[in-house]
């Protein structure tokens, strides 16, 4: 069950203490690290709001908006990946589809924590719900955002139910979860509760389509809507965004599942395979429509800011775009892609490498919206140091990114841990068996 996750890995890998592996041990440690450096992130937000920040009122959006797109991107995309399996029925996946689920409910906690610690009065956002401006776009998001949430909830359960109802037997602290989570059942499910619970997980993914392309294309929509920052007043940001969140989300899925899964057979293998080819595809898609975005403006200039894009290619951060963005964004992970297609470790390699390093496309996708004045002269005209059309991330914006990934991390770890959601990999899952009542 969940509590045997970390020894499940094969027996040749070199023991450290108490059966974790030295690799396990090793990144317990840098975990470690990055949760205290991040508590004094964290820290120095609630104690000093962003007066540590290099944000000011030209620049009010920086690392943590870029970084909050960024993990709501992974959410969609690995939710939608898991759609594949209990809308498409796509049975090579559907062992993987449980992870796929969890990682998409993770990564969106990591979203809105992230998001919550950027807006200025952090207790106020309950007015949203209590006094909703019904033509606001942000409102409408953040609803979305919590019909999202409870769909994820309601989904991940339905999925685990079968397998909470069989580790109710086991003993430790993953069983007495599981009989809280079931409410102390011990006898595996009814045929007529499986077909009904099948029936149920179906709905649910079909309904989290439209909303998960709803809710990450509304981020983009709202980007769109600030007429003021030509960059961004552009109809082909939403789809720019649901795109990203299809790439990085099923980049790191399939990193995970490379690196994370107990079992090493040929069934993994070809999962992988067949993830890697997915995310080739997105890839693809993705440097499409980034070379479309960034070509026309540039190659006519007309219809943005033409100067914004040129801070981006060749400013003093040219290196994000060119190093971080392409080469390490794309390049690379289409090179392991390509010729590492066989390679269970190179695919999942790929998969990692762009699905962290996105978050250089996030930043290049925010960042150039701040980079020229709206009124000619406006830089010129006040003096102050939270009026400048600069903006480069401090080290306590680092830190306190660093504290959401850490939470994050542990959540991740402790799911995996308790829950029985990499369990059940030797048989099909019986919520998605060809056999099961529908």
């Amino acid at each position: 069950m969940g509590a045997t996750i970390p020894t499940a890995l094969p027996r040749s890998q070199p023991r450290g203490f108490g059966g974790w592996t030295r690799w396990q041990l090793a990144a317990l440690l840098v975990w470690l690290v990055v949760f205290v450096v991040g508590l004094q992130g964290a820290y120095d937000r609630l104690a000093s709001g962003s007066q540590q920040t290099d944000l000011g009122s030209y620049n009010p959006w920086g690392l943590w908006v870029s970084s909050y797109i960024w993990f709501i991107g992974l959410s969609a995309g690995s939710f939608l990946l898991s759609t594949l399996v209990y809308v498409f029925r796509i049975r090579q996946l559907e062992r993987v589809a449980p992870l796929a689920l969890f990682v998409a409910l993770v990564t969106l906690f990591m979203a809105l924590l992230m998001i919550w610690f950027d807006i200025g009065h952090m207790d106020r956002f309950l007015e949203v719900y209590l006094r909703p401006q019904f033509n606001s776009a942000m409102a409408w998001m953040v609803w979305l955002y919590t019909a999202y949430f409870l769909l994820l909830i309601a989904e991940t359960y339905l999925v685990l139910r079968p397998r909470l109802v069989a580790q109710a037997n086991a003993p430790g602290l993953s069983g007495s979860l599981a009989r809280v989570l079931v409410a102390g059942r011990r006898t595996p499910l009814t045929d007529g509760e499986r077909g009904r619970g099948q029936r149920a997980i179906l709905i649910l993914g079909a309904v989290g389509i439209p909303l998960a392309i709803a809710f990450h294309g509304g981020v983009g929509a709202l980007f769109a809507t600030v007429d003021a920052r030509d960059v961004w007043h552009s109809a082909l940001y939403p789809i720019l965004f649901l795109v990203g969140a299809l790439f990085s989300g099923g980049a790191l899925f399939t990193g995970l599942v490379a690196f994370v899964w107990p079992t090493r057979d040929e069934h993994w293998r070809s999962t992988v395979r067949l993830l890697g080819s997915i995310t080739l595809g997105l890839l693809l898609l993705e440097a499409l429509l980034d070379w479309a975005d960034l070509s026309v403006p540039l190659w006519y200039r007309i219809g943005t800011d033409v100067s914004a894009l040129e801070y981006m290619l060749t400013g003093p951060f040219w290196w994000v775009f060119w190093i971080v963005q392409v080469g390490l964004g794309l390049v690379v992970p289409a090179v392991l892609l390509v010729w590492g297609r066989r390679s269970p470790q190179a695919v999942g390699a790929a998969g990692l490498l762009a699905g962290v390093v996105f978050l250089g496309a996030r930043l290049n996708l925010v960042l150039p919206g701040f980079v020229s004045p709206e009124l000619q002269g406006l830089e010129l005209s006040y003096h102050d140091g939270r009026l400048l059309y600069q903006y480069v991330p401090t080290w306590p914006e680092w830190e306190l990114v660093a504290f959401v990934i850490a939470v994050g991390v542990a959540l991740f770890a402790m799911g995996i841990w308790l829950l029985p959601i990499l369990s059940g990999n030797d048989t099909p899952d019986p919520q998605t068996s060809e056999g099961d009542p529908r």
